[in-house]
């Protein structure tokens, strides 16, 4: 069989075409880093109750606690590493992100490191099916990188406001703001997550430190009601 001349000559310039087109799915652009938190150590945790700041309680387990999903101020629920700079503006490093967003990284930190403190029979997440003793609501108020202070590089604000009460009854016992402030070394990025690590590991030992002396109290104040005597009644 034969095929036109017209054809024949077509079927290079398709290919030429083809190869042109392939170029179109060929990208410049650096990809997108992806950078992580640890939960502060145990041994840190123990570290900062000694050096003061926050009353140490002893470590024997306290019950179980559920941590919820915590809640986001505007513009922090997502996974982009946020900034805000002068004439309250809010922005994002590009070509930068968390694994998820804040809220769910400051989840999974606060389980990581109430689990390493000792101080909870059980520690779950929002997800988890067991019923607990207590329950966590945060807040993150804020989760950012500051530029309005006018130094060379912003200075890294984590602050959560927290809530813990039992199940049984829905009773608060105790809100307390739990906080960490870090400065970047260089206005690079590779530091500016540097502190963020520091300032979240901060905001976090003062997190558990503060629950666990809350249920403490709580415990104890319910303790001496019980044994209290009743008012005797006169006739």
């Amino acid at each position: 069989m034969r095929f036109p001349a017209a054809a024949v000559r077509a079927v290079p310039l398709l290919c030429l075409s083809l190869l042109g087109c392939s170029s179109l799915f060929h990208s410049t652009a650096a990809p997108e880093q992806t950078y992580y938190l640890r939960a502060p150590s145990a041994a840190g945790t123990a570290a900062s109750a000694a050096t003061g700041g926050v009353t140490a309680t002893p470590s024997a387990p306290r019950g179980s606690v559920r941590v919820g999903r915590p809640t986001a101020a505007p513009g922090l629920d997502t996974p982009r590493i946020m900034l805000v700079q002068t004439d309250h503006r809010m922005n994002f490093y590009t070509g930068s992100r968390w694994p998820v967003a804040a809220p769910d990284l400051v989840e999974a930190l606060t389980v990581q490191t109430l689990r390493a403190s000792g101080a909870w029979s059980s520690v779950e997440d929002s997800s988890s099916p067991f019923p607990s003793d207590y329950l966590m609501q945060l807040a993150v108020r804020r989760f950012e990188a500051d530029y309005t202070e006018g130094g060379p590089a912003p200075v890294v604000h984590v602050v959560l406001d927290c809530s813990i009460g039992r199940r049984e009854g829905r009773e608060v016992i105790a809100t307390f703001v739990a906080s960490g402030t870090a400065a970047a070394a260089a206005n690079r990025l590779s530091n500016v997550v540097a502190a963020f690590q520091q300032a979240t590991g901060a905001a976090l030992i003062a997190l558990s430190q503060q629950a666990a002396q809350a249920v403490h109290d709580a415990t104890h104040r319910a303790a001496q009601s019980e044994a209290r005597p009743a008012p005797s009644r006169g006739r």
